[in-house]
């Protein structure tokens, strides 16, 4: 179990690391200028993020997944790298149509960007999360009980991160009832297994802040508005 939490918050950091830091990587990418250096950071995104999922959707178990879990985990995965493969080629593009936003062309970019691959996108975050939840809860720890620290710091980080996300990525319609749905799992059903479930807390205090951060977020503006509509960067 001291593996497992050392890579829950691994996997929590590294989430963080490659969601947010390139919005601060704007300039553009010396050996071709037509990219953004956060164009290129993006790139290593799934090579990174998709073993961690992997690390952790095994790690709660010696028994290794079954054919039935590794195909659904790989098409949930494939949801989540042709989401992120989708918004990272029309984000770029979109970069250079300014200006032209009554076009056609920038309607099905934008529709690529904004809607379809974030929604794809976001289906693998959140099905991974689910499936990884799922396999933990089929797949308790006997026989030990966890220091639920760095689960719990992960999970803040982690649920910060995925109210984040959600908002700019304009998904909240999905992500924010299946953060509502963990979070009163965790409360209903997991309370007394927190130190058996290390990924169970972790999720489960992850979606709670995130919960937490939407409605109050929700309320405050009357709905979700996008981050970067508010603030225009």
């Amino acid at each position: 179990m001291k593996k497992l939490s050392f890579l829950i918050i691994v996997f929590a950091i590294a989430f963080t690391v490659f969601f947010l830091i390139p919005v601060i990587l704007g300039k553009p990418f010396p050996p071709y200028p037509l990219m953004k250096i956060s164009d290129v950071f993006d790139l290593f995104t799934p090579l990174v993020l998709i073993p961690l999922y992997w690390l952790l959707f095994i790690a709660v178990s010696d028994e290794p997944p079954s054919l039935k879990e590794t195909i659904i985990f790989l098409i949930i995965a494939a949801f989540w790298v042709e989401g992120h493969g989708m918004h990272l080629a029309a984000n770029s593009i979109g970069h250079w149509l300014n200006g032209m936003e009554a076009t056609d062309f920038y309607k099905v970019d934008y529709f690529y960007d904004e809607v379809l691959g974030h929604y794809l996108w976001h289906i693998g975050v959140i099905g991974l999360s689910g499936l990884i939840l799922l396999r933990q809860w089929r797949n308790p720890f006997v026989g030990g009980k966890l220091s639920p620290w760095l689960p719990v710091i992960a999970g803040l980080l982690h649920g910060f991160t995925f109210f984040l996300i959600v908002v700019e990525g304009q998904t909240v319609s999905m992500s924010f009832p299946f953060a509502i749905a963990v979070m009163l799992f965790g409360l209903i059903r997991g309370r007394k297994k927190f130190r058996q479930q290390p990924l169970l807390l972790f999720f489960f205090v992850a979606y709670f802040v995130a919960t937490l951060f939407l409605t109050g977020w929700g309320i405050y503006w009357r709905g979700w508005p996008e981050f970067s509509k508010i603030w225009k960067f």
